[in-house]
């Protein structure tokens, strides 16, 4: 509840969503299509819930969807289809066999 009340009063929503960006979401997003499937991601997404709950200062109760929309980010699962629709698309030519 502490860190809550401090970041409201001290930072602002933009500069935390700064934060969240240069911190957090690169070392989620560094080499996703290889681990994003695997155990210890769930771990990577909780992770990331709760730090979306403490940038807006959610409840724990609350629903991970509304809170990733109202801060605009992409919840961890969503950034791996989309990496791999990336690197599907970009080696597109590496797929297809005659």
């Amino acid at each position: 509840m502490f860190r809550h009340d401090v970041s409201k009063k001290f930072v602002s929503q933009q500069m935390l969503k700064v934060i969240y960006y240069s911190h957090f979401h690169p070392i989620i997003s560094y080499d996703i299509i290889f681990w994003g499937n695997s155990a210890p991601s769930s771990r990577v997404f909780r992770m990331q819930k709760r730090i979306i709950r403490i940038m807006i200062g959610g409840r724990s109760r609350d629903s991970r969807r509304k809170l990733s929309t109202s801060v605009k980010i992409l919840p961890f699962r969503s950034l791996y289809i989309i990496f791999l629709l990336q690197f599907v698309i970009k080696k597109q030519g590496t797929f297809y066999h005659k």
